[in-house]
């Protein structure tokens, strides 16, 4: 059974960086597809980047492009989303999510079956 962890979320001032991370436990495909996705209050959940496991191609929301970083430690099995030029519309709560295929598309929360309880990340103006 995979088990996802949240951590790292803050308040930071626009501008600021911020890494987060979830250590996933369980988690034993060599093969797959881990993610980031973001809620803010009164939005629906989107996808904000993916890394696939295996050959490590990742991939990222338009709004996040050139300023956010996914990156996995498999030694450590935990997958880190480093975040800079953060902006007040980044402030949201971030969950990772896991699946043993190759999600396509990636940023459809379906293809997701494991879930972290999320952290939150506040940036202020």
């Amino acid at each position: 059974q995979v088990h996802l962890v949240e951590s790292g979320g803050d308040s930071v001032q626009a501008g600021g960086s911020l890494r987060i991370s979830c250590a996933a436990s369980g988690y034993t495909h060599s093969t797959g597809s881990m993610v980031w996705f973001r809620q803010a209050p009164g939005k629906e959940r989107e996808g904000v980047a993916v890394i696939y496991i295996g050959f490590g191609g990742t991939d990222y929301a338009d709004s996040v492009k050139g300023r956010f970083t996914i990156s996995r430690d498999n030694a450590k099995n935990t997958l880190y989303l480093r975040m800079d030029s953060l902006m007040p519309e980044d402030t949201a709560m971030y969950y990772c999510a896991a699946a043993p295929w190759v999600a396509i598309p990636w940023n459809n929360q379906r293809e997701y079956k494991d879930w972290g309880q999320g952290t939150q990340v506040t940036v202020s103006s």
